[in-house]
């Protein structure tokens, strides 16, 4: 296997070299990165550099710092493109995160489409930021929201020429399962509906395509992808994007301006009103770059060993309850009996780090039949010792609320 031995009694090379570019892992167990992923030292140091001696906006100033920073961002913007395979640079929208790029599909796409009646399938998987901006758009069209299981056989049972718009996660957040999105992708466009993928799971554990999948609007943000917070990307086919309206209007974002109008600019700046989180973009960039330096392989492989391990121990525990599918680095549980956020709080007592709750996906809840659960979300940085310490308090904690 090269470099990454698969005894997880071992110390693994590769692993413990990538473990060391994140230095908040030096106080903690950190098990939540589903929520949001640790930052490497690259990615710091490129928000700081920016900071500390190149401050400039951006598209504005002709001083250096402002040029330089300018040729920066359109270079972060070629990265993404190239690391989701989108054909073009223009194609890609910086946002704040996932939920302003699904929020800005929703209003400046599906808004002026949708009419009476028309349908939106929404899958039974979603975050609620791939839920609620479906909601608000239905009730402002009258269109109608239509509840989908995920399976790609219901799908089939469930469009028609009502149907305009398809919304679906890449990786569920709660049980980690990931949808067949070619055959999805391939029944959608049978109907002349449009794809909408929400990749802010995904994105950091599966290889995404959005030519060869034909996926018509892609969303991630970079703060689960290593990357800083307050910054997500909107892909979007280059020929959607451009017949519709923009969302926000501001500085940067039009090239004339007077009290009878506007004239709006050219993709991909008609969608980026005011000041872009020019850190983030810088820092992500330093993400992306990095990102590259490592055997994403042999880092799965060793990640899919971890998962195993967990779930192994996990499973000597009684009175659990997994709502997970097998070998997903996302693990939600519960134990019988005892509320997941008193666990929750004995286990940050001893600095490890887990999410509890409906994890921002009530109706998925519902269907599992469950309040709450535990969830833990590894990573590469992860390791045995991770995994031991945390199985170790859990199983104090539960004694303690037994």
């Amino acid at each position: 296997m090269g470099l990454l031995d698969l005894n997880l009694h071992n110390k693994h090379p590769l692993a413990e070299i990538f473990r060391a570019d994140f230095p908040a892992l030096d106080n903690n167990v950190y098990l939540d990165s589903a929520a949001t992923a640790l930052k490497p030292q690259t990615m710091i140091n490129a928000t700081v550099e920016y900071y500390a001696h190149h401050t400039a906006t951006a598209q504005r100033s002709l001083h250096q710092d402002a040029l330089k920073v300018t040729a920066a961002i359109d270079e972060a913007r070629q990265s993404v493109a190239d690391f989701i395979h989108s054909q073009s640079s223009h194609e890609i929208i910086w946002t704040r995160g996932t939920t302003e790029s699904i929020n800005i599909i929703a209003q400046s796409y599906a808004r002026p489409l949708l009419q009476v009646n028309d349908e939106i399938i929404v899958s039974e998987l979603e975050h609620h930021s791939n839920l609620l901006p479906w909601l608000i758009v239905a009730k402002q069209t009258g269109a109608k929201l239509i509840k989908w299981s995920a399976e790609v056989n219901e799908l089939s049972s469930l469009l028609s020429n009502r149907t305009k718009i398809v919304a679906i996660t890449q990786m569920s957040n709660v049980t980690g399962f990931c949808p067949d999105l070619a055959k999805i992708s391939q029944l959608v466009h049978q109907y002349n509906a449009i794809l909408v993928v929400d990749g802010a799971q995904g994105v950091v554990h599966q290889p995404i395509d959005v030519t060869a999948l034909n996926i018509d609007f892609y969303a991630f943000s970079a703060h689960k992808l290593y990357g800083p917070t307050g910054l997500g990307v909107l892909y979007g086919k280059q020929h959607l994007l451009e017949r519709m309206d923009v969302w926000q209007g501001g500085g940067k974002m039009l090239k004339n301006a007077s009290f009878l109008g506007f004239e709006v600019e050219e993709l991909p700046y008609k969608f980026e009103a005011g000041t872009q989180n020019i850190a983030g973009i810088l820092g992500f960039q330093a993400t992306l770059l990095w990102l590259k330096k490592w055997d994403e392989a042999q880092l799965d492989c060793y990640l899919k060993q971890l998962v195993n391990y967990a779930e192994s121990k996990l499973a000597q525990l009684k009175h659990i309850q997994f709502y997970q599918v097998k070998n997903s680095p996302i693990i939600s549980f519960t134990i019988e009996n005892i509320h997941h956020n008193d666990i929750a709080i004995l286990l940050s007592e001893q600095n490890i780090a887990i999410r509890t709750g409906e994890l921002c996906a009530k109706p998925l809840m519902d269907k599992l039949g469950c309040h709450g659960v535990m969830r833990i979300s590894l990573m590469p940085y992860n390791n045995q010792q991770d995994i031991d310490s945390f199985i170790s308090a859990l199983q104090n904690a539960i004694e303690l609320l037994t």
